[in-house]
């Protein structure tokens, strides 16, 4: 069955172009990077043997760091050359564009190319002969392999945002090609925490992926890192037991994520022997510390609000900071439209918009990245937002537990009583049909109880009849049996008391 376009003549006339388009497979510069660096490195090598110049030949080693070189250098100044992205695409068209395949297949492709040269990157590591590129004295030097596997790890950790990109489809092919594209980076459990932890909690004080006003990147990372790895065995530990399984079972999600790790680090191994194992530990340090910078920089200081009952308010384009400076969006998968992203989380890349009232980023992610490293630096780029943000009022941050009272001592707080404000908004920032968080639903006919119940956010349904037996409910649990806290397994944005009732 052939599948639409939108850019075919069967599309809606509304006169609305995807100018991005065929700008979305440069996304494999990443995991192609080494070879095109391989590439200068032998030219570079030829020419200076060929012509004596043996500058060339000292210089060529410094396309191994091309990793570094994208992320620090390259994506900064083409965000600041070709600016802000602008393009929204028309609700209108948002279901067409999402079933358009060649968007996906830009993410799929992704996978082999990564793979290709992380085996490739393993064999130029353990060389003892590389001639035939030029390299003089055997193999590669210290320098060359710590670039090689910075670069490497460059690409794991993008290749980190493409798996996030697939996690949360419900695709059940995608959800395991994301498993896959997280093994090299040995984070396999942030398919977990991310989905049904990160989400949830999101821009409140129990998320370890959501960064406090008056916190360095510094101090986040272990926190973020550890915390997640804790949150996501938790979540697992509480779906085995509610399957009735042990914790240690093939079916806990953060065990065989991890396992498809040790079978591709233990493979390369056998391969290429031992001497491999140092550089696929700092590929992966320095490819997780990549995401969880970004991490660091999408909610800082941002604060979710407690409503009357003491629930969080829904997420709303408030709670992210957003860029949407085109060149980082084109290699992100559009990673910066993040509010967009927290409201629709199983939206498709090619679909999420950019909103005028999200508190917005200096630059794009890759260049913030960088002064992320410079706490006074961070500090006096992104303070200032966040207390213009809450209108001066730091007591309405998500600041750094210890810090409260010096961090309002110095910045002030404007006199004011916290209230629940105006209530949720949707996705594009206007009121929501919610009720203080909580999705108001239909007003049901008296006899049986409902059958069904249905998200709000995503329309996950979950039917009595059926249950959900992978969460570890089985077909015929009722409703009432299902824990409140237990969130929309899809989405994650919504909890059981937020589901709409449907059907008798």
């Amino acid at each position: 069955m052939a599948h639409p376009t939108i850019d075919s003549p069967d599309a809606p006339d509304l006169q609305w172009r995807d100018k991005k388009r065929h700008l979305w497979v440069l996304g494999l510069i990443p995991p192609t990077a080494i070879f095109v660096a391989t590439g200068f490195i032998a030219l570079m090598n030829w020419i200076g043997h060929q012509l004596d110049w043996s500058w060339m030949n000292t210089l060529s080693p410094v396309w191994w760091w091309i990793g570094p070189m994208l992320v620090y250098l390259l994506l900064p100044l083409l965000d600041v050359f070709f600016g802000p992205d602008g393009q929204n695409p028309p609700e209108e068209l948002i279901e067409q564009l999402e079933n358009d395949r060649y968007y996906r297949y830009c993410t799929y492709v992704y996978i082999p190319f990564q793979l290709a040269s992380l085996i490739f990157a393993c064999y130029l590591w353990t060389a003892n002969d590389l001639s035939w590129l030029g390299v003089d004295g055997g193999g590669l030097s210290l320098v060359s392999k710590i670039g090689l596997a910075l670069s490497i790890g460059a690409m794991g950790g993008i290749g980190i945002n493409t798996a996030h990109e697939l996690g949360h489809k419900k695709v059940t092919m995608e959800r395991w090609l994301s498993k896959i594209t997280l093994a090299q980076t040995f984070y396999g459990h942030f398919y977990i925490e991310h989905n049904r932890g990160h989400h949830v909690r999101v821009s409140t004080p129990e998320d370890p992926a959501s960064s406090r006003f008056g916190e360095t990147f510094w101090s986040f990372l272990p926190r973020s890192v550890w915390g997640s790895l804790r949150s996501a065995w938790s979540l697992e530990a509480n779906r085995m037991k509610r399957l009735e399984r042990a914790v240690v079972h093939p079916s806990n999600d953060v065990l065989n994520a991890w396992a498809m790790s040790i079978v591709l680090w233990g493979a390369l191994a056998v391969i290429f022997g031992w001497q491999i194992l140092p550089f696929m530990v700092l590929q992966a340090v320095y490819g997780f510390s990549l995401l969880e910078t970004v991490n660091y920089l999408e909610h800082y200081g941002l604060l979710r609000k407690k409503n009357a009952r003491g629930r969080y308010e829904r997420c709303t384009p408030q709670h992210s900071w957003n860029s949407d400076h085109i060149a980082t969006n084109i290699f992100l998968y559009h990673l910066q439209r993040h509010s967009d992203h927290h409201a629709n989380p199983t939206r498709r890349y090619q679909t999420l918009r950019s909103f005028e009232d999200s508190p917005n980023l200096p630059s794009g992610y890759a260049s913030m990245i960088t002064i992320a490293y410079f706490p006074p630096l961070w500090r006096k780029v992104m303070d200032k937002r966040v207390i213009a943000h809450y209108d001066g009022d730091l007591t309405k941050a998500n600041l750094q537990p210890g810090k409260e009272e010096a961090l309002l001592a110095k910045y002030g707080a404007a006199p004011s009583v916290r209230e629940d404000g105006p209530g949720p908004v949707n996705a594009a920032g206007a009121p929501s049909s919610t009720a203080g968080g909580v999705a108001v639903a239909p007003k049901q006919r008296t006899g049986r109880p409902p059958s069904a119940y249905r998200c709000p956010n995503c329309e996950f349904v979950y039917r009595v009849a059926d249950g959900a037996p992978r969460e570890g409910f089985p077909a015929g649990t009722a409703w009432a049996a299902v824990p409140d806290a237990w969130a929309c397994p899809d989405c994650g944005v919504r909890e059981k008391i937020d589901f709409v009732p449907i059907g008798e």
